[in-house]
């Protein structure tokens, strides 16, 4: 860590910068409803009030500055307005684009003078007025991020910048020289587009599409990768600076997630020294941002699975594992060319979208597997059935209609126009068409929550009822219905059947079943827009929310009590060990349930103490691939230091945990999600 990095390392830590921040409301009251002015024009308009707002802050020794000023993007709806749209659309996330990845190598590899020229060409056709705006919003919110520049170049000239004032000079207007002007023109497009009100806003393949610089800076000798990983965590401090401005359901929750890895569209190794660089800086800074995600498959070499073992040891919960061979066939299977599947990011969680060309909305809903069951044993069927076929039958039906309510809810959405995210992405100039418009990609994902809850459940009610038949479906109703008061030895009964997480086909075979279904049962359908829905093994914030209004399920679980995060053993279990969790998880085949969602593992953090332990860690992730996982997450936890910093929360200011899909300071973190990471397993070995 250089000088440079120290002082905006500091500077973070110290939260100093943010004292500068203002309470000023920017005002767009003349753009809410205004029937005079296109939507999309509004937009560009708000950005560049917001521009107009900011008060830029430099610092003498700062190589990639941006710092917010104003806290609030003002809303570009009025409440009428939003209702009035919402009468016929989902406004999913009040109707933000978001949680998509831009195409940030066409715009670096051309600079903004080259986009304009672009609009500029295509204003002159003949096109519709329609058209005509949607390219005006787009150039006019190119124009207030020049604006926005040149107040910050005048401010680093005013302060002793040169360097920052010299690169401000060409970039973002023309084709950066070098990395480190790649590098501030990335924290350009990335705080324009926070400033613009999107969110999740992802940094994607940053080693593929920055490489080129670094490539071409290290050739000629002008930098050495030690100086390129300098710039590289200067990079990573500034995109933590507003970070507490980003909050999604919790704070740290923002989706600045970082692709590293995989193949390239042509199917090669995409592994470079870049990647090493990044791996690097985020071990040395040990921050919650960027997340940190690797793709792998069978034949990645064994150092990366190492490095990424290495900041999996510091406690931050990523990187986050991705397999080539199991995404890239099943994300063909769900209609993605090739080329583009190969190309997959993580949005700002774990689910699979593609830079540049899709508006896919991966986390719209999510269908709750336990509910299903409880769903299905209050049928009043469920009395008359006399085979665990039967029910079964019941449990698909109730599947369907879950998927259908969710497909009716979210048929048909609406999203607000986002011109300087149109400029980010790959055709939209082309097209003349706003990003929230069209898109090559318009597909929507739901999540699967609670499903080791419901496969353990449904074992249970086969043990317990149709094969020994120790118990009746009214006697099971009369044990959920009373939280277990009265029935304590038949709820130890249901915690001794047989749990996912064993290795045992009894139970982890029902989990294949409801996963096949729910993808057979999201791929009947299409939205309005042509897309399809795409099932998936990730939960979000779903797995509290969803289990706080459950009763007690057939599996021995208490009214209220968490499911497990995303794809994972239930709590409070006992299992066999790690390697039979892993062989439980990898029977699934997810071709048609390829939305995202990780195999989430937590282990002690002493295991990583010895080189030993680490190498077994490094040797279970490349297991998992060879297995055919599809996406993998460790955390290194340590519960008396959870327990303690609950305790005196004074003492671990920086204790960083995973939550669910991100990764976010324990002391930000609401009781119930401080409490569900406590609960969760530690393996020890």
């Amino acid at each position: 860590m250089d000088f440079y990095v120290k002082e905006a390392y500091e500077r973070l830590l110290k939260r100093d910068y943010r004292q500068q921040r203002s309470n000023q409301k920017v005002d767009a009251s003349d753009l809410i409803d205004n029937k005079n002015i296109p939507l999309c024009l509004r937009v560009s308009e708000r950005l560049s009030r917001m521009v107009e707002a900011e008060r830029p802050q430099v610092y003498q020794y700062d190589r990639i500055g941006f710092y917010r000023y104003i806290k609030e993007v003002p809303s570009i709806l009025s409440e009428k307005e939003f209702k009035d749209i919402a009468k016929d659309n989902l406004m999913f996330d009040g109707g933000i684009v978001c949680n998509i990845s831009s195409d940030y190598a066409i715009n670096l590899n051309n600079g903004f003078d080259e986009r304009i020229k672009q609009i500029d060409n295509e204003l002159q056709k003949d096109i519709a007025k329609e058209e005509k705006d949607e390219l005006l919003a787009m150039k006019n919110s190119i124009l207030a991020i020049y604006k926005l520049c040149e107040k910050y170049r005048q401010e680093a000239l005013l302060v002793g910048n040169d360097t920052l004032a010299d690169i401000l000079t060409r970039v973002p207007y023309k084709k950066p020289e070098n990395y480190h002007e790649a590098l501030v023109f990335l924290r350009i497009m990335n705080f324009g587009l926070w400033l613009n009100g999107n969110k999740h806003n992802t940094l994607g393949r940053f080693d593929q599409y920055m490489y080129p610089f670094f490539k071409k800076d290290f050739d000629s000798g002008l930098l050495s990768e030690e100086e390129a990983k300098n710039l590289t965590e200067e990079f990573f401090v500034s995109i933590n600076f507003d970070a507490d401005l980003y909050p999604g359901v919790q704070q740290g929750d923002n989706g600045q997630s970082l692709v590293l890895g995989g193949v390239k569209k042509d199917g090669t190794d995409a592994y470079n020294e870049l990647s090493k660089i990044c791996l690097e800086a985020s071990l040395e800074l040990k921050l919650i941002d960027p997340k940190i995600n690797l793709r792998v498959n069978k034949n990645t070499d064994m150092k990366w699975f190492r490095l990424g073992t290495e900041l999996t040891k510091q406690g931050l919960g990523f990187p986050q594992y991705s397999n080539d061979d199991v995404v890239i066939p099943s994300l063909v299977k769900l209609g993605y060319d090739l080329e583009d599947a190969r190309d997959y990011v993580v949005a700002a969680c774990w689910e699979f979208i593609i830079p540049g060309v899709a508006m896919d909305i991966p986390n719209i809903d999510a269908l709750s597997f336990p509910k299903v069951v409880d769903m299905s044993i209050r049928d009043e069927r469920f009395n008359k059935v006399q085979s665990i076929d039967e029910f079964y039958q019941i449990v698909d039906e109730n599947i369907a209609k879950e998927v259908k309510r969710m497909v009716d809810l979210s048929h048909r959405y609406f999203l607000i126009p986002s011109p300087f995210q149109s400029v980010l992405m790959t055709n939209c100039v082309e097209n003349r068409k706003d990003i929230a418009v069209k898109a090559k990609y318009n597909n929507i994902g739901f999540h699967g929550a609670g499903l080791s809850t419901a496969a353990d459940s449904l074992a249970a009610i086969q043990k317990m009822i149709f094969e020994n038949q120790k118990i009746d479906q009214e006697t099971l109703l009369n044990a959920l219905d009373s939280d277990f008061v009265g029935y304590e030895k038949l709820r130890n009964e249901l915690l001794e059947c047989p749990k996912m997480g064993n290795n045992e086909d009894y139970v982890d075979n029902i989990a294949c079943h409801l996963l096949e279904k729910f993808g057979d049962e999201c791929s009947k359908y299409h939205n309005d827009r042509g897309g399809i829905y795409r099932a998936g093994t990730g939960t979000a914030m779903y797995y509290i929310w969803f289990s706080q209004n459950m009763g007690a399920t057939p599996d021995g679980r208490k009214a209220g009590e968490p499911f497990s995060a995303n794809y994972s053993p239930s709590l409070s279990h006992n299992f066999k060990g790690v390697l039979s969790v892993i062989k439980s998880f990898t029977k699934p085949h997810l071709e048609k349930a390829c939305n995202g969602g990780p195999l989430t593992l937590e282990f002690h953090d002493t295991l990583f103490r010895n080189e030993e332990g680490s190498e077994k860690v490094a040797e279970l992730v490349k297991t998992f691939i060879i297995l055919g996982g599809h996406q993998l997450q460790l955390n290194a936890i340590n519960r008396e230091t959870l327990l303690d910093a609950q305790k005196h929360p004074e003492k671990y200011p920086n204790l960083i945990v995973r939550v669910w899909g991100w990764s976010g300071y324990f002391n930000e973190l609401d009781l119930v999600y401080q409490n569900h990471i406590i609960k969760r397993l530690e393996f020890l070995n």
